[in-house]
């Protein structure tokens, strides 16, 4: 009877710093804060260089990518 109380406790312990450390991930990465124009562009470049194979591809979308932000900076975002 006695492990398996050791055994639940552990767990809701493992859980907590679970949770814990979730919070503190967001925190510390800011994914949950609004969005620039430069993160924008950030994340739609790393989008450019996961699904471009093509040197060609990527380099226009990355242009893409560019204009978007230029223009992101022009309303004053």
């Amino acid at each position: 009877m006695q492990s398996g109380r050791g055994v639940i406790g552990a767990l809701i312990v493992i859980a907590i710093a679970a949770g814990a450390a979730y919070y503190v991930y967001q925190g510390v990465s800011g994914e949950d804060a609004a969005p620039t124009c430069k993160s924008d562009e950030n994340r739609c470049m790393r989008k450019c260089r996961r699904t471009s194979s093509d040197s060609d591809a990527a380099q226009a979308c990355q242009k893409v990518c560019r204009r978007e932000a230029h223009l992101c900076e022009s309303l004053g975002r």
